[in-house]
């Protein structure tokens, strides 16, 4: 399986978005594309190419759920981790995130300095046709 290289990042919370990019960038060594909406997302995801998308679950208009849900029509979610980042979530909401294919979901507040060899061993755990290992 190739590294992981690209990743989506979509935060409306501007601290949030510049301490995530900084941590994926300088310390993980990714290609980061930062949104703040998930309709921007779903604009950019294509052209971007992502091998992974870190998704907030509360966002303005389109929450994360709906931002993945549509993203499933752009891009190849077989091939694409989708990881969510939220600061409040309960069991069902939880599993529907699941349900929807998400790999993980982290909590905030988070380490932004273990983020990126969190993210990594996520898709590390992926086999080559996008399942994750059981």
């Amino acid at each position: 399986m190739k590294p992981l290289q690209r990743i989506l990042h979509v935060e409306d919370v501007p601290a949030i978005q510049v301490v995530t990019r900084i941590a994926l960038e300088r310390v993980g060594g990714f290609q980061v594309l930062s949104c703040t909406t998930g309709q921007e997302a779903l604009d950019r995801a294509a052209a971007f190419d992502p091998d992974m998308v870190l998704l907030d679950a509360m966002l303005p208009g389109m929450d994360g759920a709906e931002t993945l849900r549509r993203l499933a029509g752009r891009i190849d979610l077989g091939r694409v981790a989708v990881v969510f980042l939220t600061g409040d979530i309960d069991a069902e909401r939880l599993e529907e995130l699941h349900q929807l294919g998400a790999r993980e979901v982290l909590s905030k507040p988070f380490d932004p300095m273990q983020l990126p060899a969190r993210l990594t061993a996520i898709w590390d755990a992926m086999d080559d046709d996008g399942t994750t290992e059981g």
